[in-house]
């Protein structure tokens, strides 16, 4: 790759932030009673077919490939200067825990607000404000490993990703044991109807994968519009075939212990990595000319600039959006999919949410200009392994729990890992 910034990651992972963020707002679906925000729904509980839709808007394993296509780089030349790749690391889990402690703190000043004036809005939108948190618990996650998968690209090249393919194969077919003809065709019934410890290791397994294939990507290994189409033709009789086993056609179903390809992932949800390491590659080339030929490298790095913030707040915007919504008598509550105005009512909640966005962005990013924006990661590894096991405990409380009370334990677990991970001047 040249010296200069190659614009084709920032436009894939701008595409994937934009996807994320209207299909979590599409996704939420408030149910007013007498004019009242009462509960929010889940479109994949009221439309059995957005279960399809989601082969599109899980795009988190995306992320995750580019991402490391783009940090492979830094993490190979550390490598060679023989730096610890937990100074790395550190500087990664600091630079997301003070944006985090941010919004958490936010939340839990929204929480106490809304128990002085009983405003009834918050209580139904508990669960849905920190439930995109797991993505970046996934993320600090794989992260973490980065430097082993760069290790294990340059000794071993794509077996390494065969060999995570044929590990999660095999977990599913130890969790369903199939036997007899009739099983087989009913595999992925089998495979979901049992949530046991074992079938954890394919968190493992799942997400490592697709960074292992962005490494392989950043190094000439995925090259082609041949090997993008087979990849895309892969992923998607990959996908029918999967469904056809009895496995659930939704790929973001995060029903722990329920019919769920996410928690834990099932070998279906590789369909969805094959098909968009395919159009990665299919599409390598033309993209990234028209963005040079644009001369829009440097709008797609602002959005990349802004991702981490836009990830962070884009939920809390349901907020205001409902209170506003509900006020205005705005349909945002219109019925069931298929019923007259769903989709309208869709269309009037999603501009409800991307208007309240704007506010909340400008305030986020005017305090992440003004507050000291250099702060170096500490060196030390007992303050890196105490404040990543923090940020961790308290992402997972506040995705856990919710807004209440999850917003005020998740903030003293990141808010204390934003302290231990930053490097302070000795007296």
């Amino acid at each position: 790759m040249s010296d200069t910034r190659d614009p084709y990651p920032d436009a894939l992972r701008a595409l994937a932030l934009l996807i994320v963020v209207l299909g979590h707002w599409v996704a939420t679906l408030p149910r007013l009673e007498g004019g009242q925000l009462v509960a929010t729904g889940h479109i994949l509980d009221a439309w059995a077919p957005a279960g399809y839709f989601t082969w599109i808007v899980q795009v988190v394993p995306l992320f995750i490939f580019v991402s490391a296509a783009v940090s492979a780089d830094g993490v190979r030349q550390r490598l060679a200067d023989a730096e610890p790749h937990r100074h790395w690391w550190a500087e990664r889990a600091l630079g997301l825990a003070r944006p985090s402690a941010t919004y958490l703190a936010v939340l839990t000043a929204f929480v106490g607000i809304a128990f002085i004036t009983r405003d009834g809005v918050l209580g139904p939108l508990n669960a849905s404000l920190t439930v995109h948190l797991w993505f970046l618990l996934v993320l600090l996650g794989v992260q973490l490993l980065l430097p082993l998968c760069v290790w294990l690209d340059r000794r071993c090249g794509l077996w390494v990703s065969a060999a995570m393919v044929a590990g999660i194969v095999l977990v599913d077919l130890l969790r369903a044991r199939p036997g007899e003809a009739a099983e087989w065709l009913a595999l992925g019934q089998r495979v979901t109807e049992d949530h046991d410890l074992f079938a954890w290791v394919n968190a493992a397994l799942f997400w490592l994968l697709p960074q292992q294939l962005g490494i392989a990507w950043w190094q000439g290994r995925l090259a082609g519009r041949a090997t993008g189409a087979g990849l895309l033709l892969l992923g998607l009789a990959w996908l029918v075939a999967a469904v056809a086993l009895g496995y659930p056609p939704s790929m973001v179903n995060g029903n722990v212990g329920g019919e769920t390809n996410l928690l834990p992932p099932t070998l279906a949800l590789l369909g969805v990595l094959w098909c968009q390491a395919g159009l990665v590659v299919l599409f390598e080339t033309p993209v990234r000319r028209f963005l040079e030929r644009r001369h829009l490298g440097r709008w797609m790095a602002m959005t990349g600039a802004l991702g981490l913030q836009l990830y962070l707040w884009h939920k809390l915007a349901e907020l205001p959006a409902a209170w506003l919504g509900q006020r205005l008598g705005w349909p945002i509550d219109a019925g069931m999919p298929g019923e007259p105005g769903f989709w309208i009512g869709r269309l009037e909640w999603v501009g409800l949410c991307a208007l309240m966005t704007v506010p909340i962005m400008l305030a986020a990013v005017g305090f992440e200009r003004y507050r000291r924006r250099q702060v170096p990661p500490t060196r030390h590894f007992g303050a890196i392994a105490g404040g990543g096991l923090a940020l961790l405990l308290g992402l997972a409380a506040a995705l856990a729990l919710g807004a209440f009370p999850g917003a005020l334990i998740g903030l003293v677990g990141v808010g204390l890992a934003a302290w231990l991970l930053r490097e302070r001047r000795s007296a």
